[in-house]
């Protein structure tokens, strides 16, 4: 808690001091865009994530670790932006809010790359077990749909 409350107080200052984004401590990650997504409620998955995150800009990775044994989450992710300056209106903006009952840490990373936790983040259903091409609507989905119903 001590690190999340410590974010907020250093962005808050630059901000009541005008500091340039030049100057600014997030400058330091100017190179990744990438943050580390701490504290999240076991039961979120990467849809999830994606949905809250992408208030900030548009995502290209979204890495929720996993138990490899029970593919249950372990509470944290890494998440990548098109645009690196998504990054700090994540981290000014999102750290330390309360999601699904849960404070959460958004946080740059500095060496985190694509990869690194298996690959680039696909859209697939909940949990990542897939539900194939959801998004696409055809006229034969359509009328399969109709018929049903």
């Amino acid at each position: 808690m001590n690190s999340i409350k410590a974010i907020k107080k250093l962005s808050e200052e630059e901000l009541r001091l005008g500091i340039t984004e030049e100057a600014s401590w997030h400058n330091r990650y100017k190179h990744s865009a990438y943050i580390h997504i701490g504290g999240l409620n076991f039961d979120m998955n990467e849809g999830d994530i994606v949905q809250v995150f992408s208030q900030c800009g548009e995502i290209v990775d979204c890495n929720l670790i996993r138990d490899k044994q029970t593919g249950r989450s372990k509470g944290f992710a890494f998440l990548a932006y098109e645009d690196q300056r998504s990054t700090v209106l994540a981290v000014d903006n999102l750290n330390g809010i309360s999601l699904c009952g849960r404070t959460i840490k958004v946080d740059h990373c500095d060496n985190y790359r694509a990869g690194q936790g298996g690959k680039l983040y696909v859209p697939s259903g909940p949990d990542g077990k897939g539900w194939g091409n959801f998004t696409k609507l055809t006229d034969q989905t359509l009328d399969e749909h109709n018929n049903k119903t």
